[in-house]
């Protein structure tokens, strides 16, 4: 079958519009005041010097990893700093709840150093990538944004020098931007002024394995024309340019909304093999599209065992590890323990775990699907088994829901508690609160309180000013 050709439209030689930084939360501006100021000055230095403005490259470096210019060992020190605030904000809530949780340096517990990333570039496993006008003003460009939308400056931007996305990720990107440059069909910038082609998602393990997730709206498209569009986005990417990419999986979701669950509408296997697979310390990981999986790999096998050896767990002990995800945290703790016990709300992924358990012969594992919320509450309120009960968890920036602590709190079995936190400044803060605050009647929280007892941050992020905080409660 062969592929429809376009005419490019006349390149737009626009000047990039000054690049506003987002506006974050309070507790956040300190993250980046250090190298705010720092390329402030060099901003500066350049209008006074009459130096070029920096490249639409550039910009988007300096806005999807803000810490890229920094020798990796500052961009850890800049982390520290940032957590060690984080962990003062919290001792002084804490205080004004009447809990005595000032230490040295002001901090809720100890702060260990920045533990840095095994890989510092290319190391993601996952990216997102969208379809937007780009710099030259080409409606069909797939890459990262510049701008805000508030500001009405959203420029999409190629992803080809962010420096934490591999080189495969953006080959792909750059063939899906060929094909749809070649298809008669607009890509779908806003949902209401028609247009269908719309973001790429990108998966790829250590072992060698290359997912794409295609997303696609409808609107008044038939079936007949959905198929045409599915036939040829497969031929590009297995016998067209595309097939440079060698797809472990090429999968293709029509969706109507911003973000769509397998649940909500299928992903459409139109290539390949259903799942990709990943290896974490001497374990093998089946992933499906939707599955949360660390987006780090070599970074989550110093990040899980480390979790393994603060649990303190024993070979009676029951690991509780909630928002699991494929498994992966029980999964590797599992020869340490009698029991573990998955929670995890996307359905396919709880499928993975189960999958992943039975091919690594492990066999003292059960996981059950559902909100965190509905199913944890009564698991624990039937609660009776003598063994000791340790809790991980490692809920999205959303942190868990107010019933999730409850029950926690309401647990007299769980008196070790492991929570990872990618924004602790953000919701997770309020979980932190909910935890260690005293007995509350009205809110039902009457079992005993928590307390913070070590703190230690892990570089997942290398160039980003994020990191991932594993804070452990006991009681």
């Amino acid at each position: 079958m062969a592929l429809c050709c376009v005419l490019r439209p006349p390149r737009c030689h626009l000047r990039p519009p000054p690049l506003a930084l987002p506006r974050l939360p309070a507790g956040r501006r300190s993250l980046v005041t250090t190298t705010a100021a720092t390329w402030e000055g060099k901003n500066k230095a350049r209008v006074s010097c009459s130096l070029p403005e920096p490249s639409w490259e550039e910009r988007l470096a300096d806005a999807v990893t803000p810490l890229w210019r920094l020798p990796y060992q500052e961009q850890l020190q800049v982390k520290y700093e940032t957590q060690r605030k984080i962990l003062q904000t919290l001792a002084s809530r804490l205080e004004e709840l009447g809990i005595d949780a000032q230490k040295p340096g002001g901090l809720c517990c100890p702060l260990q150093p920045v533990v840095p990333s095994p890989i510092i570039n290319g190391y993601r496993n996952k990216s997102t990538f969208s379809v937007n006008r780009g710099p030259d003003g080409n409606p069909k460009t797939v890459g990262l944004y510049v701008g805000t939308g508030r500001g009405r400056n959203i420029v999409c931007v190629k992803a080809n020098h962010v420096e934490n996305i591999p080189s495969k990720h953006k080959q792909v990107a750059q063939c899906y931007e060929e094909f749809i440059w070649r298809s008669p069909l607009d890509s779908c910038i806003l949902f209401h002024e028609g247009g269908h082609w719309r973001e790429l998602v990108v998966r790829t393990t250590s072992c060698g394995h290359t997912m794409a997730i295609i997303t696609f709206h409808p609107q008044q498209l038939g079936q007949e024309a959905l198929a045409t569009q599915k036939a040829l986005l497969k031929e590009f990417f297995t016998c067209g340019p595309g097939a440079v990419c060698a797809l472990t999986s090429l999968y293709f979701q029509e969706s109507t909304m911003t973000r769509c669950s397998h649940e909500q509408s299928p992903y459409q296997l139109l290539h390949g093999a259903p799942h990709i697979f990943e290896e974490l310390l001497g374990l093998k990981f089946r992933i499906s599209p939707d599955a949360f999986f660390q987006v780090n790999t070599a970074g989550a096998e110093v990040l899980y065992q480390a979790v393994g050896e603060l649990c303190q767990a024993t070979g009676d002990t029951v690991l509780l590890d909630i928002c699991c995800g494929t498994g992966t945290i029980g999964l590797s703790l599992a020869h340490r323990v009698s029991k573990v016990i998955g929670v995890e709300v996307v359905e396919k992924a709880i499928e993975d775990a189960e999958w992943n358990a039975a091919f690594n012969g492990i066999s003292n594992c059960e996981f059950h699907s559902g909100k965190a919320e509905a199913v944890l509450p009564q698991l624990l309120a039937s609660w009776e088994d003598a063994r000791p009960l340790v809790a991980v968890v490692n809920p999205s920036r959303a942190g868990l829901h107010y019933r999730v602590v409850r029950a926690i709190r309401n647990c007299r079995s769980i008196r070790r508690l492991l929570y990872i936190s990618c924004k602790p400044e953000g919701e997770a803060m309020r979980n932190f609160l909910e935890l260690c605050c005293p007995p509350d009647p009205k809110k039902k929280l009457a079992g005993e309180p928590f307390a913070p007892v070590l703190a230690i941050p892990f570089d997942m992020f290398p160039h980003t000013v994020h990191c991932e905080l594993v804070l452990l409660f006991t009681r």
